[in-house]
């Protein structure tokens, strides 16, 4: 039987000029302010808002009584709403056009848990993803650019095997401590009697 080759779609485009300053210094400063690993997760969210923006240009080229346009533009807009990018008073194409990159990234579960105070930096929240301390209703997230929508930001908390939440496992480091405190004790009931 022969072997299916897999075909996958490009997440991300490259920009066309690659030394371009101002992109760069821009792309550095994003990466910097949301804790990004590198210029791919910025480009990879820069495709999607422009797929985005693309579909909305194409709608509003549509007449407005048009069903294509209203069907489509209402799941397009609602979709982004249930997201958290847009919000529901500016609930039209127009404002589609308006939305920037840093607005995603806002979405991101990695950025939303420093803005809980779950995470002392945008670095730690990452290393908290990535070491599966954290869950968003029961389900654990080890992915940080996980797009949190708003029903379940509120959710967003520590596993409950994780040793930072309170029912939890108590880490290595503790486990260690207290197995050395065990000891102290018997040594020094031994030395009692």
């Amino acid at each position: 039987m022969p072997r299916v080759p897999l075909v996958y779609n490009k997440t991300y485009s490259t920009p066309r000029r690659p030394y371009e300053k101002e992109r760069l210094d821009q792309e550095l400063e994003l990466i910097g302010k949301f804790g990004l690993r590198n210029k791919r997760e910025v480009w990879r969210v820069r495709y999607t808002l422009a797929k985005i923006r693309k579909a909305a240009r194409e709608l509003l080229t549509l007449d407005e009584k048009e069903p294509k346009r209203l069907f489509e533009g209402n799941a397009l807009l609602r979709r982004l709403v249930r997201i958290g990018v847009l919000d529901e008073s500016k609930m039209k194409l127009d404002y589609v056009l308006g939305l920037k990159v840093e607005d995603f990234l806002e979405r991101r579960l990695q950025t939303q848990l420093l803005r809980l105070a779950l995470a002392k930096s945008i670095h730690h929240a990452r290393v908290l993803i990535r070491q599966r301390h954290i869950r968003v209703r029961k389900q654990v997230v080890n992915i940080p650019s996980f797009i949190v929508r708003l029903d379940s930001q509120k959710h967003i908390d520590f596993a409950l095997r994780s040793p930072l939440s309170s029912g939890g496992r108590p880490g290595r480091v503790k486990r260690k401590n207290m197995k050395k405190g065990e000891k102290t004790t018997t040594e020094e009931d031994a030395d009692e009697d």
